[in-house]
């Protein structure tokens, strides 16, 4: 049971809250050039190679998870990307023929809880769009990553302070709690919660408005014309950035029987390890506990490290672990999240309708309402999972851990926070870009009357008796 919130907790986050209110009333009146200009600099400053790597390898000597190559900085530069095209105050968007005029306005503070996985990108994401619509942000940052999310926002004060900007539109919080995120959480105008499901379940229990997002069990549909040797490349991709250590990485593959040998075979050509029966049994003990729990040592760690920990070796080549399963359920552990370098691969028979039944299965046992995948050239296929899977995105022939959150080679907002829908007890099925981080005034004037008749609003029941 989380413990009461100290004083000087309350007394802090009233502190951090006012200087966050006095430095949106600094830049009130900053113009869309100079927001434009401030998000340039802080994507310049977390984002260029040097400091990138260097948060890279500090997060993962602080936490141990992940990788510290500084691969995901390309997030960074896509959310600037995205930013930079869009407009964030004044009118934003007309519609004549409606008589609508849109006007963006600040959301306000926001309070953004930012996951342990992803200390140094998600901040960065979160400051450009924020400062683009004249919001200020306190960060609450993983007690497991602190000192990297800490450096990051410190990379962007100093970055925003250089071109006349108050320091404090960000703050991070250098003793993170439980009591004070909530209490961070009560007090802002809107939460951006990016991580697990307890702090999703708190930012919306906060009193205030918040998006979250949901877990991940993210699953690949591979059916008989995918290129095999392409798409174990996809799925190795997906499977490897950063460790698997986001909800995005392929978990799970599912493959028509006709190429499942062979897919194997390439996955194995990827760097894969395929575990035989006993490494199977070693690797479930150590990555589960007793109920069910992932163990904190596995997530995210190198293949190597889970192999070891699993009581194994594997090949200094293999940078994943492949295992052969064919039991779906909450009880059959390697069909549910893995946030890690483990694939379950399955095979599927007798036609697509197996496939979507299988599809159904996995998303009952956890992760409704992310995403999945699928690796076809069949569109009555894509067509048909579309309609099916009960996810908020879909990426075709994609890596998914690249992809879901948007790339260079797809139209997804970019981003490093996916809202997973009713499905997911989110608010919203789209990934969290510009248009969340800021309120909209509705102008309407009148236009032409638009008023069907009744015959026409009520079709084959005008008059009628039927009822």
């Amino acid at each position: 049971m989380a413990r009461e919130i100290t004083e000087q907790e309350k007394t802090l986050a009233q502190e951090l809250l006012r200087r966050a209110q006095e430095a949106m009333r600094q830049i009130s009146d900053y113009d869309q050039e100079r927001v434009d200009r401030l998000c340039r600099a802080i994507g310049w400053a977390t984002a260029n190679e040097t400091a990138a790597g260097r948060l890279a390898a500090m997060s993962v000597e602080e936490s141990g998870m992940g990788s510290p190559e500084p691969g995901r900085r390309f997030k960074i530069l896509g959310v600037l990307r995205d930013a930079l095209r869009q407009k964030s105050m004044g009118v934003i968007e007309e519609i004549p023929e409606k008589g609508i005029v849109k006007y963006a306005k600040p959301a306000g503070v926001i309070a953004a809880l930012i996951p342990v996985t992803n200390p140094y990108v998600t901040p960065a994401g979160i400051a450009i769009y924020a400062i683009k619509c004249k919001d200020a942000v306190v960060f609450s940052p993983h007690p497991a990553s602190r000192k990297t999310t800490n450096e990051a926002v410190r990379i962007m004060r100093a970055a925003v302070k250089k071109l006349g900007c108050p320091e404090d539109v960000f703050q991070c919080v250098e003793r993170p709690s439980i009591p004070l995120a909530q209490e961070l959480m009560s007090l802002c105008d809107l939460t951006i919660a990016t991580g697990g499901q307890q702090m999703v379940r708190a930012a919306y229990s906060s009193g205030k408005p918040a998006f979250g997002v949901g877990a991940g069990n993210a699953t690949m549909v591979i059916d008989e014309t995918a290129d095999v040797r392409d798409a174990a490349r996809t799925v190795r991709i997906s499977k490897t950035n950063d460790n698997g250590s986001g909800c995005s990485a392929d978990g799970n593959a599912l493959v028509d029987e006709s190429i499942y040998e062979a897919f194997l075979e390439e996955l194995q050509r990827e760097g894969g390890y395929l575990v035989n029966d006993e490494e199977k049994r070693l690797l479930r003990a150590a990555y589960w506990d007793p109920e069910g729990r992932r163990t904190p040592e596995t997530i995210a760690r190198p293949a190597a490290r889970v192999a070891e920990l699993a009581g194994f070796q594997i090949p200094p080549d293999k940078t994943f672990l492949v295992v052969r399963e064919d039991k779906i359920g909450r009880q059959h552990l390697f069909s549910t999240e893995k946030l890690g370098p483990v694939l379950a691969v399955f095979k599927y028979s007798n036609g697509f309708d197996h496939a979507l039944e299988m599809v159904r299965q996995i998303f009952e046992v956890g992760g409704k309402g992310h995403s999945c995948g699928i690796y076809s050239f069949d569109d009555e296929h894509i067509h048909r999972l579309a309609l099916a899977a009960p996810v908020s995105r879909i990426m075709v022939r994609q890596p998914q851990s690249k992809s879901n959150a948007g790339n260079f080679h797809n139209g997804m907002p970019m981003t490093s926070s996916m809202g997973c829908g009713f499905w997911g007890g989110n608010i919203t099925n789209e990934n969290i870009h510009l248009k969340h981080y800021m309120n909209v005034t509705w102008v309407s004037r009148p236009i032409a009357e638009d008023r069907p008749s009744e015959q026409e609003l009520y079709g084959e029941f005008y008059n009628s008796e039927i009822f």
